[in-house]
């Protein structure tokens, strides 16, 4: 029964492609997928990525259509960067609680009791906040921007343990915000002893999302493209991921050879899982849902984003 109902779903996956190519050609649209994305996603996107690169293909793509399979924060960057062209997304309950953690009247707030700050926000963030912000970054380059910003003093939102790690990279004051993500904030110290006492000669990589504690014990600490980029090139055979487990479809595709171990089973986003090939399909037939940013506000927002695609 079990081979049977993995037959039937191979089977309807190719049924969706071969829909999806065709709507894709229909619509003149583009497939952009994080790599948090379920493999079905991932296999069938014109692009993979990680928030930096996917938010340097919408502003670049010539497509009418931007498909953007990842959360709703991500689709919002898009429509912000080419308020021309038509962003959807497969499903928008697909939300991200980090970027939750920050509301733009608190960080006003936060702006007045500190005058000569300049405010750098993660990209996990919704438009209302970017829009409150001097300057973008993700965590690929984090420590460039905010060692570009012309100010001693840092406003630093929403993520406290990716702060954290930059801290250590600058002189700058930070003022960092409590925020957290949900799904890295999870991975624990325990986790790792117990997962390197299973694997002992396998090298630990991770994301600063993670825990400060956690993140100290890494071989290696980057972003996921930075994760990725390290495992590929590394001379090492077999390596402990301390990120979410989506990755696991672009580090088989350039290292077939490699072992990989999550160190947690619980490093999955169920935001990023909420999205599957079927939605995707789904999304281009109706043309909807797609993502709406006030005028006023896609503005505001721009100005912030613009600045980080332009730090070399």
């Amino acid at each position: 029964m079990e081979a049977l109902a993995l037959e039937r779903k191979a089977e309807q996956n190719r049924e969706l492609r071969e829909r999806l190519l065709q709507l894709k050609k229909e619509r003149n649209a583009i497939i952009l997928a994080h790599y948090y994305q379920r493999d079905e996603i991932q296999e069938v996107a014109d692009f993979r990525g990680d928030s930096f690169l996917l938010a340097q293909k919408a502003a670049a793509t010539d497509a009418d259509v931007i498909v953007f399979c990842g959360v709703h924060f991500m689709g919002e960057s898009a429509k912000i960067l080419a308020p021309n062209k038509i962003v959807l997304v497969p499903d928008e309950r697909a939300g991200c609680p980090m970027a939750d953690m920050v509301h733009p009247i608190g960080l006003r707030e936060l702006k007045a009791k500190h005058p000569n700050a300049k405010v750098v926000t993660y990209i996990n963030s919704s438009a209302d906040v970017k829009a409150e912000t001097d300057i973008v970054c993700t965590s690929a380059n984090a420590v460039k921007v905010v060692n570009s910003v012309d100010s001693d003093e840092i406003i630093w939102c929403p993520d406290k343990n990716l702060g954290h790690y930059v801290s250590q990279f600058t002189d700058k004051k930070m003022i960092i915000w409590e925020g957290y993500c949900n799904t890295h904030d999870m991975l624990t110290v325990k986790d790792v002893v117990e997962m390197r006492a299973k694997h002992p000669n396998a090298q630990f990589v991770v994301h600063p999302e993670c825990r400060p504690e956690v993140v100290a014990m890494a071989d290696f600490v980057g972003s996921t493209t930075g994760i990725l980029k390290y495992c590929k090139e590394s001379e090492h055979q077999e390596f402990i991921v301390g990120t979410e487990d989506g990755t696991g479809y672009q580090l088989r595709v350039d290292s077939p050879n490699k072992t990989f171990h999550f160190a947690s089973k619980f490093l999955v986003c169920p935001n990023m899982k909420v999205n599957n090939l079927k939605k995707v399909v789904r999304c281009l037939e109706t043309m909807q849902p797609q993502i709406y940013v006030p005028p006023e506000v896609a503005d505001k927002a721009r100005l912030s984003l613009e600045r980080m695609l332009q730090v070399k």
